[in-house]
């Protein structure tokens, strides 16, 4: 609709406060889940393409890359996740002026944002590399895979921050066929530019910016038509201090969390270099492609349940919020002890799909049943930081972000492989998961004993909590 309420393209936002939660997180979540599986497959097809077009050490290559991939990451969710938590919440408030401008800053603070990091990380490129765990065998492979990507980063940035602000606006579905989209013209183009044109790494690394492009077209298309309830106009895209500042506080917790990955991910490189060398890196590679398929389902439904959270908490209707919550912990849940299952039960089926080196198959093989050893607490874990996240409450969001990785996984790391060498370096995954998992379970009982005191309607400082 229109700000004059007339029927648009979008889907009507108070929905969100009126139909059952079931439905919604159903209508919001399955787009969200498919484009987010999507997403991991598009990692997931580089990995095979490069793994078997071009070879184990470019699988190693790829995931010396890793860290930095988080950490441009980190920088785009500070921006999109922040700025779609403030669009859902001025939606369920009808404050369609305020939102319509929060769309204009995610386009500006994603470009400037996006030629900053290019800038930086393309001057320090290989240093940055060798840092991050790259030796003279696996260099080249991880250096003309970032230049790619890197000269590609305004793209990524702009397109991911303005198609969580399309999903947060009322269209899930359109989110997801964009992404979806990008992966179909991976699948035809990196094989094409791999073993047909013969570009080597560089080939997946071309195929994925040109397969954002045409996505990003797409979605400022979109935002261009003056008939949808937000849409670009002259003067939004002017940087306002409050909104730029309000985006980046509530974005922080994802951007630490995925900051935190990107430290994490060097020191188990580094790890793996000292005690199982550059095949020990590309096995992780293969382990962390796999587990993150049910991982990003998991932020599928994270990404469903963020705006019909962030609008009914906006609206003042609690019950909601938590009818949504423990709906989305059981779907999370589901899914992570499927993840476990697959681990524990097919782990040398699901990595040779990557590679055909034996050595390599069963350094992964073994690393992918310890890894997945604690993955049915991990569903709760996401879903409750998420929660945090969609009511404004930065600082246990951030808590529950960097619990796991830096205060929990990082000492296991260091410690364990002192211990059990190689194999350290995989148990400490499991026993982080369930330390983080507790951390979760008791931050959530303090929050679930003030929604208790919390009619709908209420007003919402008494949980401490300002949006």
């Amino acid at each position: 609709m229109n700000r004059n309420g007339k029927m648009s393209g979008n889907i009507i936002p108070t929905e969100l406060g009126t139909e059952d939660t079931g439905k919604l997180l159903k209508k919001y979540a399955i787009p969200a889940i498919i484009a987010m599986t999507a997403s991991s497959l598009y990692n997931m097809i580089d990995s095979i393409f490069i793994g078997h077009g071009v070879g184990a050490l470019a699988i190693s290559g790829l995931a010396i890359t890793f860290p930095l991939m988080n950490l441009s990451a980190a920088f785009g969710t500070l921006v999109g996740v922040g700025a779609s938590t403030m669009l859902s919440v001025l939606l369920g408030q009808k404050n369609y002026e305020a939102a319509n401008k929060v769309l204009g800053n995610v386009a500006s603070l994603n470009a400037i944002i996006g030629i900053f990091f290019m800038s930086v990380s393309l001057l320090f490129l290989d240093p940055i590399l060798y840092f991050f765990g790259a030796s003279e065998n696996t260099i080249s492979y991880a250096r003309e895979y970032m230049q790619i990507i890197l000269a590609g980063n305004v793209v990524t940035h702009m397109y991911l921050g303005l198609n969580n602000a399309l999903r947060a606006s009322g269209n899930p579905k359109l989110a997801m066929n964009l992404t979806v989209m990008t992966v179909i013209l991976n699948v035809i183009l990196a094989p094409l530019f791999i073993f047909s044109f013969k570009w080597g790494i560089r080939g997946a690394a071309a195929a994925t910016v040109i397969a954002q492009v045409v996505a990003l077209v797409i979605v400022l298309r979109y935002f261009s038509d003056r008939t949808k309830l937000l849409h670009f106009e002259k003067g939004i895209f002017r940087l306002d201090v409050r909104i730029a500042k309000d985006s980046l506080a509530i974005g922080v917790a994802p951007f630490l969390m995925n900051s935190a990955a990107c430290i994490v991910t060097l020191f188990i490189n580094q790890q793996l270099k000292r005690y199982g060398g550059d095949l020990a890196i590309g096995a992780y590679g293969i382990v962390n492609r796999i587990s993150f398929i049910f991982i990003m389902i998991v932020m599928g439904l994270n990404q469903g349940m963020q705006p019909i959270a962030g609008y009914n908490y906006g609206a003042r209707k609690y019950s909601k919020v938590k009818e949504v919550f423990w709906k989305t912990v059981k779907y999370a849940t589901m899914v992570t002890c499927l993840g476990f299952l697959v681990a524990e039960i097919f782990p040398r089926a699901s990595v040779s799909v990557f590679t055909h080196d034996s050595q390599m198959i069963e350094i992964a093989t073994k690393g992918l049943r310890l890894l997945a050893l604690a993955f049915p607490l991990i569903g709760f874990q996401m879903v409750s930081s998420n929660l945090f996240q969609c009511l404004g409450m930065v600082n246990k969001a951030i808590l529950l972000s960097l619990s796991r990785q830096l205060l929990f996984l990082i000492p296991c790391v260091y410690l364990l492989p002192l211990m059990f060498e190689n194999k350290g370096v995989w148990m400490s995954f499991p026993i982080s998961d369930f330390a983080a998992f507790i951390i979760s379970a008791a931050l959530y009982a303090g929050l679930a004993r003030k929604l208790r005191k919390l009619n709908d309607g209420d007003d919402p400082s008494i949980l401490g909590s300002r949006l």
